[in-house]
């Protein structure tokens, strides 16, 4: 192969012996995580808020960030379940750029994938010790899901990995709830076949076993835009698209019909200041129709300590490195109006 194979990375049961979980995170983890699945299954009436930096890329501003939001979940805890997002891995377009804390545990250094396992893990597992909350993350390499599966309370399949046959297979096997986004075309088809999947069950080869999967009911879909031929940004928030994507899941005959708006990318033309604003927007949506309302869960949203992005070595603490991100003051103001809103 025309490939340096550098060093062979430990097992996930390798690293969970490393790093295991007290008996306290294991309870905060199956509580928590079932409150999450309570809202995708219709018991509960609250939404889901799944919020963060684009992607984490240092781990004092990171748990900076969850930490404030754990001040504001205990006032918004009737109406809002908070999912912080602690993405470990970036998707790139044309593969160049900070590919996210898997890679580059230092984003000032050099790749070390065996140290960003290490320290994945970690920071997952600060995050629930020190606020209580179990986190997102992105399931861009499948085979990863082990090391952390244990503590994850949610889990996306990002646009360019739903048609993928192993993110399929492997999200019908997570434990968590699991969106799966519109691919960048913008074909819901695409989408809801991922769902589908998701939901059923599998045998499929994973981490060198043969493997039977039992489905994810609580698989479901994650609007995010897209970009047509022409390379124009086309949103797919609106009332019209989520009508519509109600009567697919009805025709489908799937189990949970659900959607989570991602409020940036595509659907904000990466302007994350648009972001309350396509909340609002939904929120409208949701009290013109009832199966509107019944179908949206929740939103994404990129936000961080400040507003913007800046460049990897920017040095501006708590400042994205890659997608523009909602500041904090903004994001709190957004999640105390938007509870307000629902009351």
């Amino acid at each position: 192969m025309n490939m340096e194979f550098k060093r062979k990375l430990p097992l996930p049961s390798e690293v969970k012996e490393m790093f295991p979980l007290t008996g306290r995170v294991k309870e905060n983890v199956k509580e928590r995580r079932d409150e999450i699945k309570d809202i995708f299954s219709g018991r509960s009436d609250k939404i889901a808020m799944v919020i963060g930096p684009c992607s984490a890329d240092n781990e004092k501003s990171v748990l900076d960030y969850i930490t404030r939001l754990s001040s504001v979940q205990e006032k918004v805890k009737e109406k809002i379940i908070i999912i912080p997002r602690i993405f470990t891995n970036k998707p790139r377009t044309n593969g160049a750029g900070y590919k996210g804390f898997v890679h580059q545990p230092d984003p000032n250094a050099s790749p070390d994938l065996f140290r960003g396992i290490i320290f994945t893990r970690e920071l997952h597992i600060k995050a629930v010790n020190e606020t209580g909350f179990v986190c997102a993350d992105e399931l861009l390499y499948p085979e990863n899901y082990k090391y952390l599966d244990d503590l994850l309370g949610y889990v996306a399949i990002g646009a360019r990995s739903v048609e993928d046959q192993q993110h399929r297979l492997t999200a019908s096997a997570t434990d968590c709830p699991v969106g799966m986004k519109n691919p960048t075309s913008g074909d819901l088809s695409v989408m809801m076949n991922a769902i589908m999947a998701a939901q059923s069950e599998h045998d499929f080869i994973y981490r060198g076993w043969e493997g039977h999967s039992y489905g994810n009911p609580h698989a479901h879909a994650i609007l995010r835009g897209y970009v047509n031929r022409q390379g124009v940004v086309h949103p797919n928030y609106h009332y019209e698209t989520l009508l519509h994507l109600s009567e697919l899941y009805e025709k489908s005959g799937l189990s949970n019909p659900g959607v989570i708006i991602d409020c940036n990318h595509a659907n904000s033309g990466k302007d994350p200041f648009q972001q309350p604003r396509i909340m609002k927007d939904v929120l409208l949506s949701c009290r013109y129709s009832e199966d509107v309302k019944k179908l949206v869960k929740g939103y994404m949203v990129e936000s961080y300590i400040e507003d913007g992005n800046q460049a990897v070595d920017g040095g501006v603490y708590g400042k994205s490195i890659t997608d523009a991100c909602l500041g904090w003051e903004k994001t709190e103001r957004m999640i105390l109006e938007i509870s307000e809103i629902m009351a």
